[in-house]
This record gives structure tokens, C-alpha cells and sequence, in this order.
């Protein structure tokens, strides 16, 4: 049984603020907690119905466990219908970004994306796709939101995420910068090269106009219909498929 301090805690964990001061964070759902069993990311804890025991992977030796019921499952869960096992992540310390790993591949660059579920499909995307990183501007939504983790179905511990002042990130980068606009190249007649950074606008207001300044090469997705845009994460994917072709 879970002690009131302790479900208070991981209740806290829902909100940003208390995830920044404990270096913590909630991931849900075995294949997930698995996934970040075999990487990197140290655990800290499991909260598990007693269903999922035989579930756990054999690696756990050094991870704190718990065998809870369903109410109490329900009390700590971000999800309105639980997936019958949780875990408590740290937070891996902020590294500084070393701009010569993103020298020789593509790498996203995301502008005030705001969207939790939108940013964990273009996590999950560049993952399928071999993009080891994503560079967020400081507003971009926060990668250890619950939202945001639970759309990445696990391939959050695969990419690295960096957030910066995106204005002094491009200029201190000599890459070309290929821009997510309505008006610009045909992505699919595009020269690549291979390497360069691709930007994406924020969901409403698209690309700021201070970013558009650093853009070397304007990329459109041709419109054949009526709609007036495209999601953020479709678009993400789009570009993402192009540039698969560069390294077939």
C-alpha cells in the first residue's frame, strides 16, 4: 500500500514545476518503462498492479517496486484509464549541445512548438526515421510533459532533445537551414545535400520572423486541396520521409 506522502509526491509529478525540482518524471505503460530500462535513463521507481509482475523485465535489480491496487493506480496515473504499471524517471542532467554531432546527418529544430501530443509524434517520427536530434527553442512544450512522453511511445530515450535561444543557436552553426514555409522549394524536387537543419514553426503562427531571417533554403509541401495548413507533426513526417531517401 502507498503511503499518502508518497502518492502526494507522484501526484506532484503531474505538473511541470515539481518535475523541474525533484529531476523526475512519469512514464506509463510496459512497453514504454521497458524501453527505458534498456537505455541510458536511470529509474527510479515501479508501480505496478499485480498483473504486470510477470511483465517486468529481469533488469530491475537496482529499481525501486511497488505492487499497487487499481485505486491507487488511479490516484497516481496521468491517464484517465491507467495501463496497469508506472514509473518514475530521473531526468537526465541538461548537457551542452555539441554542434559537431550534427555535422553529416539532419537534425530537427522545432520553434515555440506548444502542443505536448504534437511533439511526442515528431519525437516518436525522427526516431523511426534515425534523427538523433531534436533542437527546441526555449518555449517549445517541455519533452517530460506526461502528454509528451506518453506520444513517443518510448523513443524519447532514443533522440536527444536540447532547448536554446534558437537566434544565437544559427548563428553559431555553419549548416544549412532548410524552413518549413508555405511559399518555397518543391519538397519533393529539394537538393538535400547531406546535412542541414530543419525548421519547424509553431502551430498557430508558424515560423517567427526573426527565424525566418535564418532560413538558406524556403521548403514547401505542394498544396493540392483546400486546407489552409498542415499539422506540425504531419509535416514533420513528410520531411522526415524526404530525407530518408538521402541516405537509402
Amino acid at each position: 500500500m502507498l503511503s499518502k506522502s508518497q502518492i502526494s509526491f507522484i501526484k506532484s509529478l503531474h505538473q511541470k514545476k515539481y518535475r523541474k525540482e525533484s529531476g523526475i518524471f512519469i512514464i506509463e505503460g510496459i512497453k514504454s518503462i521497458t524501453e527505458f530500462i534498456n537505455s541510458n535513463y536511470q529509474l527510479h521507481s515501479i508501480y505496478y498492479t499485480s498483473q504486470y509482475f510477470s511483465s517486468l523485465p529481469k533488469n530491475t535489480a537496482n529499481i525501486k517496486l511497488f505492487e499497487v491496487n487499481n485505486v491507487e493506480l488511479e490516484k497516481i496515473s496521468t491517464l484517465q484509464t491507467p495501463q496497469g504499471i508506472l514509473a518514475l524517471v530521473h531526468i537526465p542532467s541538461e548537457q551542452e549541445l555539441d554542434l559537431k554531432k550534427l555535422n553529416n546527418c539532419f537534425s530537427l529544430v522545432l520553434d515555440d512548438v506548444q502542443d505536448p501530443g504534437n511533439f511526442g509524434t515528431i519525437i516518436r517520427t525522427a526516431d523511426w526515421f534515425g534523427i538523433k536530434n531534436i533542437i527546441c527553442s526555449a518555449h517549445t512544450v517541455e519533452a517530460y510533459n506526461p502528454k509528451t512522453v506518453q506520444s513517443t511511445m518510448g523513443s524519447l530515450c532514443r533522440v536527444n532533445i536540447s532547448y536554446t535561444n534558437l537566434s544565437t543557436f544559427f548563428e553559431q552553426v555553419k549548416l544549412p537551414v532548410f524552413g518549413a514555409l508555405l511559399a518555397g522549394n518543391n519538397i519533393y524536387t529539394t537538393n538535400w545535400g547531406k546535412e542541414g537543419l530543419i525548421l519547424l514553426g509553431n502551430e498557430g503562427h508558424g515560423i517567427s520572423e526573426e527565424l525566418i531571417k535564418k532560413i538558406t533554403i524556403p521548403v514547401t509541401i505542394p498544396r493540392i486541396g483546400q486546407a489552409e495548413s498542415l499539422n506540425v507533426a504531419v509535416s514533420a513526417a513528410i520531411f522526415c520521409s524526404e530525407l530518408g531517401k538521402v541516405f537509402k
